[in-house]
C-alpha cells in the first residue's frame, strides 16, 4: 500500500514539472514572438520611409531641404535668387531686342545714302531698333560738320550705348557673391549653435549636434546653388554685351567708311 501511494506521489510530481516547464517554455517563447513582431514592425516602418524618400521627385526634395534649413537665412537666399533672376531676365530680353542685323542695316544706309543723302539715310536709322541704328543716326546728324565730328559723335553715343547695355548687369555680379556668402554665414553660425549644445549637454552626443549641422550644410549648398544659377545668367548676358559691343564697333567703322566715300563722291 505504501509502495502504491509512493508510486502515486512521484507521477503526481512528474505530472505538475511537466505541466510546469510547459508553461514556461509557453511564457519564453511568448515574448519572442512579440519582440519578433516589433521588429518586423520597425523594419517594416523604416523600409516605408526609405521607399516613400526614394519616390520624392527632385523638386519635392528640395523643397522638403529648403524647409529643414530655416526660415532665417533660407529666406535671404531665395530672395537673391529671385532678384537676380529678374534682373537676369529683364536684361536677356533688353539685349535680345537690342541686337540687330547690322549687315543689312548698313547696305540699307548706304543705298538711302547714294540715293537720297544725309536725311534719307537717317530716315532709315530712325525706322531701326537698337543701339546701332542709334549710333549710326548719331554719326549721320553730324556729317555735314565734318568726319571728325562725325567720328566723335559716333564714339561718344556708343560709350552711352555700352552704359545702357551694361545697366543692373552689376547687380546680378553682388548676388552670385551674395549667396554663398550667405550660405557659409548660415553654416557658421549653426555650428556655433551646435558646439553650444554640446556645451551645455557636457557630452559629444551625436543626436545633439546632427539637426543643427545638418541645417548649416543646407544653407550652404542652397547658397552655392543660387549662386550656379545666377553664374550662368550672367556668363550669357555678358557673352551677348560683347556680341553687341562687337557689331556696334565693326558699324562705327563702315559708318565713317560710308561717310568719307559719300564726301568724296559729293565733291567730284
Amino acid at each position: 500500500m505504501k509502495r502504491l501511494f509512493s508510486i502515486l506521489v512521484i507521477a503526481a510530481i512528474t505530472v505538475l514539472g511537466a505541466n510546469n516547464l510547459k508553461a514556461a517554455n509557453n511564457a519564453n517563447v511568448l515574448p519572442s514572438t512579440v519582440m519578433t513582431f516589433v521588429q518586423d514592425d520597425e523594419e517594416t516602418t523604416t523600409v516605408d520611409d526609405e521607399i516613400e524618400e526614394e519616390t520624392l521627385g527632385f523638386h519635392q526634395q528640395l523643397k522638403k531641404r529648403f524647409i529643414e534649413g530655416g526660415p532665417a537665412f533660407m529666406g535671404i537666399v531665395l530672395l537673391c535668387l529671385i532678384l537676380g533672376l529678374a534682373i537676369a531676365i529683364e536684361r536677356i530680353i533688353f539685349l535680345n531686342l537690342a541686337t540687330t542685323n547690322t549687315k543689312k542695316l548698313a547696305l540699307d544706309v548706304e543705298d538711302a545714302l547714294n540715293s537720297g543723302g544725309i536725311e534719307a539715310a537717317k530716315e532709315v536709322c530712325r525706322n531701326t531698333s537698337g543701339p546701332v541704328a542709334s549710333i549710326y543716326y548719331q554719326g549721320l546728324d553730324r556729317a555735314d560738320e565734318s568726319i571728325e565730328a562725325a567720328e566723335k559723335a559716333v564714339v561718344a553715343y556708343g560709350g552711352v550705348q555700352m552704359g545702357q547695355l551694361e545697366k543692373n548687369v552689376s547687380w546680378v555680379s553682388l548676388f552670385i557673391a551674395l549667396a554663398p556668402m550667405l550660405g557659409f554665414m548660415g553654416t557658421v553660425i549653426g555650428m556655433i549653435d551646435a558646439f553650444d549644445k554640446i556645451e551645455a549637454a557636457g557630452d559629444m552626443n551625436p543626436s545633439l549636434v546632427a539637426g543643427g549641422i545638418k541645417i548649416a550644410l543646407l544653407t550652404t549648398v542652397f547658397g552655392l546653388i543660387v549662386a550656379i544659377i545666377l553664374q550662368i545668367f550672367y556668363n550669357y548676358i555678358i557673352a551677348k554685351i560683347d556680341s553687341i559691343v562687337n557689331d556696334m564697333e565693326d558699324a562705327s567703322i563702315t559708318l565713317i567708311d560710308m561717310l568719307v566715300a559719300y564726301k568724296t563722291k559729293k565733291r567730284i
